[in-house]
C-alpha cells in the first residue's frame, strides 16, 4: 500500500474529526490502529507530528489587519512545491472568503510542511479544511470548504 501521510491526515478526519467518535487516548494505540489500517509507521508518525505542529502554529498566530489590495507573492521554493493549479485553488478560496489571509498562510505553512516534493490539488484542498478546522473563529468557512468537498458539483473548479 503507497499512501500518505495526508491519506493518514484524511483517515483521522473522515473516522475521528468528522464524526462524533473519539480517538483513542494513548497515542501508541492511535498508532497500532492506523498501521492496522494499512498505513505504513512512517506515514503515521508523519501525520501525527504534522497535526502537532498544526496545534502549535495556530496557537501561535498574531492576526494582523490586511492591507486593501495587497496580493500573495509566492517564492521560488513555494511555487517548485505548490504548482499554478494549486496556488489558483488557494486563491479561489481567498476571492470566496473562505480562507482569509492569516488561515492562508496557515495553509500554505502546512502545505510546505508535506514530504513529498509536489502538493496535489486534492491534498491542498485537504489541509485547508484541517486548518481551518482548526482556527477558532473560522467555522462558518470550515462548513463551507467541507460542503464543497463532499459535493459532487462544488461551485469552484478547484474543487470537487
Amino acid at each position: 500500500m503507497s499512501e500518505t501521510m495526508v491519506d493518514v491526515l484524511i483517515y483521522l478526519y473522515e473516522n475521528y474529526m468528522g464524526g462524533e467518535d473519539q480517538p483513542p487516548v494513548e497515542p501508541s494505540t492511535l498508532e497500532d490502529e492506523l498501521t492496522q489500517a494499512g498505513f505504513s509507521p512512517g506515514e503515521v508518525a508523519k501525520a501525527l507530528r504534522w497535526l502537532d505542529e498544526l496545534a502549535q502554529v495556530v496557537g501561535s498566530v498574531v492576526e494582523t489587519a490586511p492591507s486593501a489590495g495587497v496580493m500573495r507573492i509566492y517564492d521560488e521554493r513555494e511555487c517548485a512545491k505548490l504548482d499554478r493549479e494549486v496556488r489558483g485553488m488557494l486563491l479561489a478560496l481567498e476571492q470566496d472568503g473562505i480562507l482569509d489571509p492569516v488561515s492562508r498562510e496557515l495553509v500554505i505553512d502546512r502545505l510546505l510542511a508535506i514530504d513529498h516534493p509536489r502538493v496535489l490539488v486534492e491534498e491542498a484542498q485537504w489541509v485547508a479544511l484541517l486548518v481551518l478546522m482548526n482556527c477558532p473563529g473560522r467555522e462558518s468557512a470550515f462548513s463551507q470548504l467541507e460542503a464543497m468537498l463532499y459535493t459532487e458539483d462544488a461551485c469552484s473548479p478547484y474543487l470537487h
